[in-house]
């Protein structure tokens, strides 16, 4: 059985490579390699799969928001990616670099009994990332 829970943070960034130039940087960012970076309302889904408990549950819904909450959302709801997050240091900001920073935020010391499935970061209404994890 599989549940997902949806999340919403928002955060700014910047996409910008040290190694182009800065030419090269607006060419391949466009408008996401602003100087002062832009912002994004995103949607988090978590996914985690497992049988379900005597209680009817596959996970407790509310031990999955804490963890979700406290290891994802309390660290980068309305955060500088670049300037606030040390594990993006030296990584470009993009949301398939921040979809590994929370698999690997989540899956540390995992306390609850269905398994990480996946998760999903919709940055835009026109685009989302998916993670599966094995």
């Amino acid at each position: 059985m599989r549940l997902t829970s949806r999340y919403r943070f928002s955060a700014s960034h910047r996409l910008d490579t040290p190694a182009l130039s800065p030419e090269e940087n607006r060419r391949l960012y466009g408008k996401c390699n602003n100087p002062h970076g832009h912002g994004h309302d995103y949607l988090l889904e978590i996914t985690v799969e497992g049988p379900v408990d005597p209680s009817g549950q596959v996970v407790p819904r509310q031990a999955l928001d804490d963890l979700v909450r406290d290891r994802v959302l309390s660290r980068l709801d309305h955060k500088n990616l670049n300037a606030d997050i040390p594990e993006l240091a030296g990584s470009v900001t993009t949301t398939e670099n921040l979809a590994t920073l929370v698999r690997d935020a989540l899956l540390q010391d995992w306390p609850l009994p269905a398994r990480l499935a996946g998760l999903r970061i919709a940055e835009t209404a026109r685009n989302s990332f998916d993670l599966e994890v094995s």
